[in-house]
């Protein structure tokens, strides 16, 4: 299937045309009927004479139902222009086209109607001319008439060939279903209908609903009229909610794949159209089905910011337009920059961001995101419509690969802050030369950044992280006279491992409580208990003396063995229970747990 939207100024017969193809009714309502004038969207699809089918989304023509025209138009891909050879081109023409130029359709026809009323040259002439200057470019033209059917085998072939030149829809990429109906079925609940442009919609999917916090999963799928199990786009598709409200979505709604979009009510874009100087400060932004005012803020000659008076789902890259509804006026399309942008505080921001913004064509680039953001996480790339690449290998270029967590990094502002965080260690050990390093919080808020995991991705030997502290991993890091009495300890005891310095010696050497807790917290002395330090490397050492003890054995076997004092064996032993290299019997013997 793909997808056509019908456009034209109003009474030159699009909804004829549409139902002498299909042999439908577009018009849904019975006033449309009545009046003999389309005023919202109608549907009819028809076979092809390839087999393949084409569903039409007919719109209104007259100026007062161009929101309704557009919502039809958003999401499709190709335009059915249609121009009646009796009046030639009128002004909805020119704003219908002036709305596909804008969006950026690239793919259409023309079909001259009346062609029985008149000559179709001059209008097909006129019409050709005026679409060859837009997005569509030169587009086949045929004559046709509704009411004899004059020139609708030789339309159907033209459509057959239009199928042909769509670009293939890609069936992975997410779902994001613009509502355009919303109403409830006796017994099934509520359904909304939409064009289905990528991706592809299963029964008992879960999706979320644009702007709402709760899921909503897919009771059923209807397209083309009949019950499905899975719809692939492109296609018009109707779907059931399971326990949905109708008054929770209608029209500009949009079904999403779940986390898969961000929601802004803030974009900058780029202008084709009218100057961005000259725009009114309020306008409308038409994107998908959603008609939404914006507050209009020009950067540079062509890029301005959007404040959006509700969130959307929004990507890089997507296309929209900006109308002026008082003047009945397209101000121009859009081309959306940067759904994330940053905040324009300071004095002159808004120029340095026109220069940032000149250099952006709204193509999805992850080097350059992270450039600009320097820190991002990955999720919030692909919600932004960012692709990043997640197999290794050739497909995953280095700057892709999380520093931490899924956190991705520019790689010359990641070695910045690595150079950053030495030094800002190094300042603190200056400034606090008992403290046993700089708290990783600290670091976090000196340097700026919005998770404690990237500090401790940033720390490289010999810097370590120990009690939530960043410092060097050994004595060198110590203030010099702690580190020199640490030496005189590892001298004097280190033929007597299991001998601890006396409270009064502890003194002499110049280590008191604090300097104790500084080295114990380097990891240069082990603390047993108050006063109570031995060299870091002995515990090994006692479990391997322990062992060749008789199993079980008595505090004062081991006392013996250690060569030590009973103010150290009590705490060394309790210590060695506690790590699990030997157990208490209930008897307060002990033996070494192999």
């Amino acid at each position: 299937m793909f997808v056509v939207a019908t456009a034209g100024h109003v009474d030159h017969g699009k909804s004829t045309l549409v139902r002498a193809l299909t042999g439908m009714e577009p018009d849904r309502w019975a006033e449309e009927r009545r009046r003999g004038m389309t005023i919202d969207l109608g549907f009819a699809w028809t076979t092809l004479p390839s087999g393949g089918t084409v569903a039409f989304v007919d719109v209104p023509g007259h100026e007062r139902f161009v929101p309704n025209m557009l919502a039809g138009v958003g999401p499709v891909p190709a335009a059915l222009i249609v121009v009646a050879a009796d009046e030639g081109w009128m002004p909805q023409s020119a704003e219908h086209l002036a709305a596909l130029d804008a969006l950026g359709v690239a793919y259409g026809l023309l079909a001259v109607t009346r062609a029985d009323l008149a000559d179709p040259g001059p209008a097909t002439a006129r019409a050709r001319a005026e679409i060859a200057a837009t997005s569509l470019g030169a587009v086949p033209a045929v004559a046709v008439s509704g009411l004899t059917g004059a020139g609708l085998p030789e339309l159907r072939a033209a459509l057959d060939r239009l199928a042909v030149d769509l670009p293939v829809p890609v069936l992975d990429d997410p779902v994001r279903l613009w509502v355009d109906r919303s109403f409830t079925v006796r017994g099934s609940g509520t359904v909304v209908t939409g064009t289905l442009g990528a991706g592809r919609l299963r029964v008992g999917d879960e999706l979320e609903l644009a702007g709402a916090d709760e899921p909503v999963r897919v009771r059923g799928l209807h397209s083309l009229g009949e019950a499905r199990p899975e719809a692939a786009a492109v296609a018009r598709v109707a779907v059931n909610l399971r326990g949905t409200p109708r008054d929770r979505l209608g029209r500009g709604d949009a079904l999403l794949t779940p986390g898969r979009f961000h929601h802004t009510d803030l974009v900058d874009v780029r202008l084709a159209g009218d100057p961005a100087a000259d725009l009114p400060a309020t306008l409308t932004l038409h994107v998908g089905s959603a008609a939404v005012p914006v507050r209009v803020r020009p950067l540079g000659p062509d890029t301005v910011r959007l404040r959006l008076a509700r969130p959307l789902p929004l990507l890089v890259g997507d296309r929209a337009l900006l109308r002026d509804p008082g003047r009945h006026h397209v101000s121009g399309g859009v081309r959306v920059l940067d759904v994330a942008p940053p905040p324009l505080a300071r004095r002159g921001a808004a120029a340095a961001r026109a220069q940032v913004l000149a250099e952006l064509d709204g193509r999805p680039d992850l080097a350059g995101e992270l450039r600009r953001r320097r820190l991002v996480r990955a999720g919030a790339l692909v919600r932004m419509g960012v692709p990043v690449p997640t197999a290794p290998g050739q497909g995953r270029p280095a700057f892709a690969k999380p520093v931490a967590g899924d956190w991705l990094a520019d790689p010359a502002y990641w070695r910045m802050l690595a150079g950053r965080l030495t030094e800002e260690v190094a300042r603190h050990a200056r400034e606090h030369p008992l403290e046993p390093g700089m708290p990783v919080d600290a670091l976090r808020q000196r340097l700026a950044l919005p998770d404690r995991v990237l500090v401790e991705a940033l720390v490289r030997p010999p810097l370590r992280i120990h009690s939530g502290r960043v410092g060097a991993a050994s004595t060198a890091a110590l203030p010099e006279p702690v580190a020199r009495a640490v030496q005189r300890v590892r001298a004097e005891y280190g033929d007597r491992p299991f001998r601890a310095p006396e409270a009064d010696r502890l003194v002499d050497l110049g280590l008191g409580p604090r300097e104790i807790g500084a080295a114990v917290r380097a990891g240069a002395l082990l603390r047993l208990a108050d006063n109570v330090v031995l060299l870091p490397d002995v515990l090994d050492d006692a479990v391997r003396v322990l062992a060749g003890l008789p199993q079980p054995f008595t505090l004062s076997a081991a006392r013996q063995a250690l060569d030590t004092t009973r103010r150290v064996a009590v705490p060394l032993l309790e210590l060695l229970d506690r790590r699990g290299a030997t157990r208490r019997l209930p008897d307060d013997a002990r033996i070494v747990v192999t």
